[in-house]
Parts: structure tokens; sequence; C-alpha cells
């Protein structure tokens, strides 16, 4: 199997030299691992993952550092500087990430932070990068299940809610009034599906839907309760701010979870508050 440019390879280490070490690259002969990144200890017949990218002469070259995104993903990045070709992104490498002026949505600044998409360029080889996001999602129809557990990437606030990236494939909406949390642009975290539309674009919850929910917060709530000396201040007539700043959850949820631990005899709901019961024997 080819060595990838623009993603992690595990790769054999073959020569040592006084300015780092040689790694086997296949097809592509020796691919040197500079000194500053070999690790301590390394010795010929190891193996090491490392990312593969072309230095500033154009030559392929190994580091064990971890870059912001590799060639395939998208990443919210921001701009180093700027020359008469285009911007140049910081990624978490000495050489920065290129963005063709005809790959930018409007003009970057240096200083800003922008949604691209890392790929090959066809002609060149190189790796770079294209701010006109929509492009690389994917127009196949998804085939998640409603409620399915997905990675998503927050992508923009629009006036409905938030654009996110689901699965590194398809575009995704959290709606503002489903939103009980704060949530930025270039965060990562796990989410649900809602409902997938007929125009293939996706319905993200950000929390578990229906009773999965309900029971798993039920669960947390319980052992915070017990944490914090049995009692809680809070009950089903609290105010709903009030409840999220303290769980992070909606007052419907923290309704619910508190309804099944009443009948399960765990709880008393009280005029001020909640109260664990002491179980007897």
């Amino acid at each position: 199997m080819g060595i990838e440019l623009g993603r992690y390879n595990t790769l054999k280490v073959v020569k040592e030299v006084d300015f780092g070490m040689y790694l086997d690259g296949d097809e592509q002969g020796e691919i040197l691992l500079p000194s500053r990144y070999v690790p301590e200890d390394c010795k010929v017949g190891d193996t090491l993952d490392v990312f593969l990218y072309l230095d500033s002469e154009e030559r392929l070259i190994a580091t064990t550092l971890h870059p912001d995104v590799q060639v395939g993903e998208f990443a919210l990045l921001e701009v180093a500087w700027v020359n008469q070709h285009g911007a140049f992104m910081d990624w978490g490498l000495m050489k920065d990430l290129f963005v063709p002026f005809s790959e930018q949505k409007a003009k970057m600044q240096p200083g800003g932070r922008y949604m691209i998409h890392a790929h090959l360029d066809d002609e060149s080889y190189r790796i770079v990068a294209s701010a006109k996001v929509e492009r690389y999602l994917s127009k196949e129809q998804p085939t998640y299940k409603q409620g399915e557990e997905v990675e998503i990437l927050v992508w923009q606030r629009t006036d409905l809610g938030y654009k996110v990236i689901v699965e590194n494939q398809f575009a995704g909406l959290v709606y503002a009034n489903e939103c009980y949390e704060e949530i930025e642009p270039g965060e990562k975290r796990k989410a649900y599906i809602k409902q997938i539309r007929e125009d293939g674009k996706i319905d993200i919850n950000l929390q578990k839907a229906g009773y999965e929910r309900v029971e798993d917060f039920s669960k947390t709530l319980y052992d915070l309760l017990k944490e914090r000396g049995g009692y809680c201040s809070l009950n089903d007539k609290s105010d709903a701010d009030l409840i999220y700043q303290v769980f992070g959850v909606s007052k419907k949820t923290f309704k619910k979870a508190i309804g099944a631990l009443y009948r399960q005899q765990l709880i008393s709901i009280e005029p001020d508050g909640i109260r664990v019961l002491r179980k007897t024997k």
C-alpha cells in the first residue's frame, strides 16, 4: 500500500543520520524525519506514526507533530499571513497551509478564522485548502437512522441556528430554538440524528431525544444528588434558565428525570426542592 500525502502514515525507520531518521516510503523512496521530530530512544527497525507533507522546497518530509487538519477533512483555521497569491493558514506545522484567492469566498484577512477543506491540488500535488466548503460536502443521500450518534463539526451561525458538518461528509443543522447550550464554530462534539430531509440535509439534536435521554440524565441527577448530601433546591417548578445553568439540560428533561426517580421511590419532591429517600431495610 502506498503512502498518503497530507495524512498520517505508519512507516518503518530504515536509516539514522546526523540530521534525523530516514523512513521507508515504499515507491517514494526514503523520507526524512528531521531530528527535532524524532522520538526519544527511536532506533532503526522501529515503526512510527508520522504526518507526511511537502517542505518549502517541495520535498516529501515527515513529522510527528499533529496538524489541525488532514487531507480530506474540514477545520476552522486562522489566517497567519497573506500575499499576492493567496492566504496562508496556521495548521500546526512550520509550513503554513495555502488557500489560493480562487478558493476564497471573500478575501481572507490575517487573524481571521475560516472553515476550510484540505485536499491535494490535482495539478501540483501540493496540499492546499478551500473555503468553498459546500463543494466538498457529499451529495449522496445519508443513510443514518433517527437517534443515531454522530460526530459533528460546528461550521457557522445562521438565522435558523448552527450549520454543522456531520461525520466529515454531510451538511447538517442544529436549530437555534433547540440549542440549550453554547456551541462555537470549530467545535467538534457528539450529537444525534433528528431527521434526514428530502434534500439530503440533516437535522441534528445535541442531546439524545426522548426516553433514552431522560433515562441517562435521571441516573446523572441521582448521582449528583447523592454527591451533594442528598438534596437540591431545584424542583419541577424552578426556572428553566436556572435548571440549565446548574445541570445543562432543558426544564422538560429535568422534569421527566425527576418524575422517573419519583416513580422509582428514589426521591421525594418537596415545596422547595428534591431529596434522596433513604432506603429502609
